[in-house]
């Protein structure tokens, strides 16, 4: 037997998962492999169930969740611990994020475990300070979401499993271990400094000499962690001696997290976002997320024109998007921030008639200035970030899950909780530090998204989910900052409009416009160069960066056949049973 048989659905009957025999292989024959890039399974068909998630044994897990009786949800629970083991830069319990979620019989159901500021935080309190330096100090710690998130899920959604069987392969992955792959080895030796920097204790991600790959990653702490979650539920996490242990780790590092702030967490079931393109209907994520307003705002604007459909990447078609990106994430600086604090007018930003006013000066031909657009912010130079994870599951029953969690940078805050056995985020980030003043992702906002204490920071993360005449069509999202929009945006319209099978719209070349800076910013690929020419004549700035997003995505085919697409881009993986 080989690990590489992960690409084949293998199922392993009882309790113990199919996780748990891959790390007692491991161990017995003292050899930790791991599949080389090209044997992630990219694209799978089945009827029975499909699974997409950023790493093969949090994918397997999901399979084996179903194969034993669960529905998405089930599954979807289980993806989620089992990524804050395995893939532990994004996937967390120490973070927070956004399920978009449709059952088998149409309805739709949103949930916000997004992290908030602790009560301690105000307006001001990062602007003596970098960036830089702001993110690895404990006062860049926002109070998680995500296990109040999993456990609300639980009650409120109708799982068929009990809880603790949801979160058994996680504790076992954690407990006996697992081989990291090429990627998890390069990274943990690119952190190493911080993670030694924000912890004066041993770590199990730092040793002596470097990661490589088919290393034994052990995780105790966080196994323990993990069986009191799943004894207790949520209370484990959020009160007793955890409360303790996660207030001292960021206050040490001069953090504001009160006890208090942690006990009085509480993840918020919303309505999603919802409007029409054409025949198809899109159900994503409303504030605190931007994903869902400014994905349908781009196209809305868009559905008035008529695309080539000569080529999907033609320049008339790019300098279309673009030029309604500009105006929806100008819309997004401005108006967007947590609808507990802010009043924000969905259905007046979502209107026929402002957002047709928002086009009045669009011309096919020429750039618009963003000082046209003015929002009175500066300029604002991105950096690549792509700290985020997205797993997409539907069932044989049809119901649908699309969550997207995240810790902000690579491993958060850098900041450990040794008795956990988990990393923190530094999502206070996502704030407006000031009005003007850009986040690690370039992106800038205005006093909706400025800093208070209970307030949950805007985000990007777009969990969606799609409906081709009312029936379910597609579920996707990604990681990737302001990226995430225009991914699923992308991935969207080369399926709907372009017809393009799943897996090429997914591994297809990316472009990306957030309003400031003023630039289009393309994945450095096999672009026509007629076609960056055309856009530069028309006054664009072009930047070239190596890749953006990383799209989970599944459609259903009219036949009700489940195809999973996983992206080239990293090494996620997809499988139906």
């Amino acid at each position: 037997m080989n690990i590489h048989l992960i690409s084949l659905p293998i199922n392993f009957p009882g309790k113990k998962s199919i996780v748990y025999a891959f790390a007692t292989l491991f161990l017995l024959t003292q050899s930790c492999t791991t599949p080389e890039r090209d044997v992630f399974q990219k694209h799978s068909i089945s009827r029975k169930g499909m699974v997409v998630t950023a790493h093969y044994l949090a994918t397997q897990v999901g399979l084996d969740i179903l194969q034993q009786g669960g529905n998405a949800v089930d599954a979807a629970i289980a993806v989620q611990f089992a990524l804050a083991v395995v893939f532990p830069r994004a996937g967390n319990i120490g973070g927070g994020g956004f399920l978009v979620y449709r059952n088998s019989e149409g309805l739709v159901q949103s949930l916000d475990f997004r992290e908030k500021a602790p009560s301690d935080a105000y307006r001001d309190m990062f602007l003596s300070d970098s960036t830089e330096s702001v993110m690895e100090s404990g006062l860049a710690v926002g109070i998680p979401g995500t296990v109040a998130g999993m456990w609300e899920m639980y009650h409120s959604l109708k799982p068929n499993l009990a809880f603790g069987d949801l979160l058994q392969p996680a504790i076992e992955l954690a407990r006996e271990g697992f081989a990291i792959t090429e990627a998890e080895a390069e990274r943990l030796n690119k952190f190493k400094q911080l993670f030694q920097d924000n912890n004066d204790y041993p770590i199990p991600f730092v040793k002596e000499t470097k990661w490589v790959t088919g290393d034994l990653l052990r995780q105790t702490e966080l196994a323990n962690m993990l069986e009191r979650i799943a004894d207790e539920g949520a209370d484990a996490f959020y009160k007793g001696g955890n409360a303790i242990y996660l207030t001292q780790a960021v206050r040490n590092l001069s953090g504001i997290i009160r006890i208090q702030d942690l006990s009085s967490y509480k993840p918020i079931w919303r309505d999603a976002v919802s409007s029409t393109y054409k025949k198809y209907t899109i159900h994503s994520m409303a504030p605190p997320s931007s994903g869902g307003l400014t994905l349908i705002q781009i196209l809305k604007m868009i559905e008035p024109f008529s695309l080539e459909m000569n080529a999907w990447d033609s320049a008339y078609n790019i300098h279309l998007v673009v030029e309604a990106s500009k105006r929806a994430f100008a819309n997004r600086a401005t108006f967007l921030g947590d609808p507990d604090f802010v009043a924000i007018d969905q259905n007046k930003l979502l209107s026929t008639a402002f957002l047709t006013n928002q086009m009045l000066e669009y011309n096919p031909n020429f750039a618009s200035d963003v000082k046209a657009i003015d929002r009175n912010l500066p300029a604002a130079s991105p950096k690549e970030h792509y700290e985020t994870t997205h797993f997409s599951i539907v069932d044989a029953a049809g119901n649908a899950v699309a969550i997207t969690t995240t810790l902000n940078s690579n491993y958060g805050s850098g900041i450990f909780v040794k008795e956990g056995g988990y990393f923190l985020n530094n999502q206070m980030d996502d704030f407006s530090m000031a009005p003007g003043v850009p986040n690690q992702y370039g992106l800038v906002g205005a006093e909706a998204n400025a800093i208070e204490g209970n307030k949950r920071m805007l985000s990007s993360m777009s969990p969606t989910i799609i409906e081709e005449d009312g029936a379910l069509f597609m579920v996707l999202g990604a990681p990737g900052g302001p990226t995430i929009i225009s991914s699923v945006l992308l991935v969207f319209l080369n399926v709907a409009e372009f017809e393009l099978p799943l897996a090429e719209a997914v591994a297809n070349r990316r472009f990306h416009h957030q309003y400031l800076p003023d630039e289009i910013v393309v994945e450095d690929m096999d672009w026509n160069p007629e076609v960056l020419k055309s856009l530069e004549e028309r006054g664009h700035k072009i930047r070239k960066i190596t890749s953006m997003g990383a799209i989970a995505a599944i459609r259903v085919l009219q036949d009700k056949t489940l195809e999973g697409a996983a992206d080239p881009r990293d090494e996620s993986h997809a499988q139906g049973l």
